[in-house]
């Protein structure tokens, strides 16, 4: 479902979550993308670029009551002008859904009825994985690993959204999918 062609926000009070290739339906031009690692002690934040090529770690959100984690997210994503959410989706390596994304779907739910911006979820499947090896490789202690992981996990969940979305714009029209 997307959001071109659809009732106008003026006439939905809140926006669904829509699939990845949507998403940018949904946008205003260069307007940001902000990629959330929703995990049960933190959130890490990552933004991409006005042009939608270049995701960048931003922040890591402790996690506490949702009405505080909600109004730290509002804030971010009006002061830096942010159009749309991706928010990883752990699915198990078997690409089953567990407890965990019952968990990341009702936060994007909750999430949803407070702030008012289309979102999709991305795989996640081994961004936290990928991330700490390259850490390692890059021979970070283990404090400065811990401080990194879950932003910089977010930055990989979101520039696989955007590499995904980029193929999709390029993408012979015969074989974009409908």
């Amino acid at each position: 479902m997307g959001c071109r062609g659809a009732p106008s926000r003026a006439m939905i009070r809140r926006v669904a979550i829509v699939l990845l290739g949507a998403l940018e339906a949904c946008l205003a031009a260069r307007h940001r993308l902000l990629g959330l690692d929703v995990g049960t002690k933190t959130i890490g934040l990552a933004l991409s670029d006005n042009l939608g090529t270049v995701a960048s770690p931003f922040d890591t959100v402790r996690r506490g009551k949702f009405a505080r984690d909600a109004a730290a997210l509002a804030q971010l994503i009006a002061a830096r002008d942010v159009g749309g959410l991706v928010i990883g989706l752990p699915i198990s390596l078997d690409g089953t859904e567990g407890p965990r994304c019952q968990s990341v779907r009702q936060f994007a739910t909750n999430l949803l009825a407070v702030i008012d911006r289309p979102t999709a979820f991305w795989d996640e499947r081994m961004s936290t994985a990928a991330v700490t090896r390259l850490m390692i490789d890059a021979d970070l202690s283990r404090k400065r690993r811990g401080e990194l992981v879950d932003k910089l996990a977010a930055a990989y969940i979101l520039q696989g959204a955007l590499d995904h979305l980029r193929t999709l714009r390029t993408a012979a029209p015969a074989d974009r999918p409908t």
